[in-house]
């Protein structure tokens, strides 16, 4: 695949997440608090979700970029493992729900709409991964995930599966 096109993807896929969650900012407090049921999450509680994600990737994929020694390549070549968890983030109808981990369950927490405010500082702070990863090879640069050090994803797949988990949230926060 080449590797220009995924970041111009992705570049655009974060710009249009940041543009949905500003327009949230529009929206009352009761709005953006608002739970059909006790078990799902308001809108805040879905972009809160991403937050704590992003307080682990946006870390991990600098410091993987910074240290990198690999020449920038023009193909990007996704693992078998980075490709499927990628395409099971991506929002499409009927999707599974699936469970999350506990730190990362924001159910029932106090939350404000500072939230919004922090992804999308995250967001601009992702777009600045992006486009710095455009003189980097996204498949022999490796970063650890969220649920195991042991795994290791190709920084291509990484970016994915963020992104498309951004987005798969904010589609959900969507349609609160």
């Amino acid at each position: 695949m080449d590797a220009a096109k995924l970041l111009k993807e992705l570049i655009e896929l974060t710009q249009k997440n940041m543009n949905v969650v500003q327009s949230f900012k529009e929206l009352t407090d009761e709005q953006l608090n608002y739970k059909s049921n006790a078990e799902s999450w308001s809108i805040l509680e879905c972009i809160e979700h991403l937050n704590r994600y992003g307080e682990f990737y946006i870390p991990e994929i600098t410091r993987r970029l910074e240290h990198s020694k690999y020449p920038k390549s023009k193909k990007f070549n996704t693992g078998v493992l980075g490709n499927y968890f990628s395409k099971m983030m991506l929002p499409s109808k009927g999707m599974k729900k699936m469970k999350t981990f506990t730190e990362m369950n924001p159910l029932n927490s106090t939350l404000s709409r500072d939230v919004l405010s922090k992804f999308i500082h995250q967001q601009e702070v992702m777009l600045q991964l992006l486009n710095k990863a455009k003189n980097s090879n996204l498949t022999k640069i490796k970063t650890s995930i969220s649920i195991s050090k042991w795994i290791k994803l190709r920084l291509g797949d990484t970016f994915r599966v963020v992104i498309y988990h951004n987005l798969r949230h904010i589609e959900q926060a969507k349609n609160i």
